[in-house]
This record gives structure tokens, sequence and C-alpha cells, in this order.
């Protein structure tokens, strides 16, 4: 027997160590009363940002996302390296992501493993596509954001509403037809993007793309090469938990076929809103995947 370590702390204390690691204590300019002119420190999120820049990784998407909207914990996670709750805002991580195992800060990128840092992005899109869908007032959130948002909530209906999964996983030739609940096509929809966004991060991470360089990877020969095998081995699939508490019982997961991955229409609206690619570097990059994508006869048809 263990004991579970749990630290429950906002997301800008669990970053403040690497807050003041990167930017240190304000700096006062000049002389005057005490506090005057204070310059103050970069905030937590701030210098994750930096972090993440630093490492030439996207931040784009991470800027939508307040600083004060996630909860971040640490657990002894045994089944899963990350988990998010939308309904509570909240982030579950692996005791791993922590300085120093310890629970109580989160470990600096650049001492994070190519795959700790693919998690922690995942889960971060899972965050970023909490707060844009949890937003009533659209002033708030920048037409592209609703761009994506409109996009997001279209492909819910035509593309994951009813999908063709793998009831086993080891046996990715035998499928079959799903028709999902409004969550858990949002679930499947979802976890769809955030494997894309954790392979794209690990994938430009494993290409040592350095932050000098002009090019950004998703415009990189090696990269596109690494996306095109992606999709033709069926990597960029999402999974959904079930609702039927029977099914449950049988599999927590249900795994999309090869056939539903993630499409080129999603490649080009995801470069373009999440990581700043221009639209023709996002064409570009979807021209590589398979182009037709056949859905389910019960499906409604997409748009775009």
């Amino acid at each position: 027997m263990g004991l579970t370590l749990v630290r429950r702390l906002r997301l800008w204390l669990l970053l403040a160590v690497m807050s003041v690691g990167l930017c240190g204590w304000p700096v006062h300019a000049g002389a005057g009363e005490p506090g005057a002119n204070a310059v103050p420190p970069k905030s937590p999120w701030s210098n994750l940002i930096i972090q993440a820049e630093a490492l030439g990784l996207p931040t784009k998407f991470l800027r939508v996302i307040p600083p004060d909207f996630l909860t971040l914990e640490f657990e002894d996670l045994h089944a899963f390296a990350a988990e998010y709750h939308p309904q509570e805002h909240r982030m579950l991580l692996n005791l791993a992501l922590s300085f120093n195992g310890a629970g109580g800060t989160l470990k600096p990128l650049a001492k994070m493993t190519h795959r700790e840092v693919s998690t922690l992005f995942h889960e971060f899109l899972h965050a970023y596509m909490d707060y844009i869908g949890s937003q009533l007032d659209e002033k708030v959130l920048s037409p592209e954001v609703l761009r994506l948002r409109a996009f997001a909530e279209e492909r819910q209906r035509c593309w994951y509403q009813v999908v063709t999964i793998t009831p086993v996983v080891q046996r990715r030739g035998a499928t079959e037809i799903r028709f999902l609940s409004e969550r858990e096509a949002w679930e499947a929809l979802n976890e769809s993007w955030a494997v894309f966004v954790g392979w794209a991060i690990w994938s430009q991470l494993e290409l040592g793309r350095a932050s000098k360089q002009s090019r950004p990877a998703y415009a990189n020969d090696q990269w596109l090469q690494r996306l095109r095998k992606a999709d033709k081995d069926g990597d960029l699939i999402g999974y959904y938990e079930p609702e039927d508490q029977a099914e449950r019982q049988v599999t927590r997961k249900r795994y999309l076929a090869p056939s539903h991955r993630l499409t080129p229409q999603e490649l080009r609206v995801l470069l373009e809103v999440l990581f700043g690619a221009s639209g023709g570097q996002a064409q570009r990059a979807s021209l590589v995947m398979e182009q037709h994508r056949l859905a389910p006869k019960e499906a409604m048809p997409c748009r775009s």
C-alpha cells in the first residue's frame, strides 16, 4: 500500500518556481519610495510560454488560455500519463511531470523527455477546447478562434457522431459502426485533435528543431514525411469513453478505426488556428495525407 500524493494548486502557483528561475525577483527602477515604478515579473503562465518558445514549440493556442482557468494536480497515476476533467477545468498529471517527482511544481520543459512534453501539450489542447467551448461571450474570442469552434461543432455532428471503431485494438481490420451521443462525439473529436497536437510536438522535438531556425516544423520536409507515414499507418486516431455502463465494464476506451483518423480538412484548420501556419503551409501539409475518407453511409455529409 502507498499514499497517493495529490497537490491541488492553481496553475500560476504551480509554475511559480519556474517564474522565479526565469525572471528573478521584481526589478526597481531608480530611487524613490519602496515599490515605486517596480517592474513586475512575468506571470508563471507567461514563463511557461517562454520556455516553449525557447524550444521552438508553437505557443499561439496557449496564449488564448487565461492563466487562472486551469487547476493542475499531480497524482501517482498508473493507467494513464494524464487526464483532463472539463467539468472542473482540472488537469491531472503523473508525478513524473513534476519537479523532482515531488508533486509540488511542474518540471521545466527543457528537463522533460520529448514524450512528456507531447503529453503536456496534448492536455493543453483539451484545456484550450474546454475554454473556448465554455465561453458564452463571443466578444472575448478572436474571429479565428470562433472559426475553429464553429468548425469543431460541425465536425462533431458530421464526422464524429457516426464513427467506425475497432472493438479489439489488436485487430485493427475488424471494425464496427457506432452511433455516438453528443458527449461521446465531442470527446472523440477532442481526443483526435489532442493526439495530433501531441504527435506534432513529439515529432518536432525528435527532429531537433532549433528555435532560431526560420521555417516552422510543419514546413519542414522531414516533418511532412513523418506526417505522411503517421497518416498511412493510422496513428492519428482518437477515442472516447462509452457512456453505457455495461460497455464500460468491458473497456474504458473505444478507439476509432484507422479509416476514421484525422482528416486533411481538420489538419489544415488546426495548423492555421493553433500553430499559426499560413494557408499555403497548411494546404501543403494536408496534401501529404490521403485525401478521400469514406464516412459511414449513416453519417451526415460535412460541408468542408
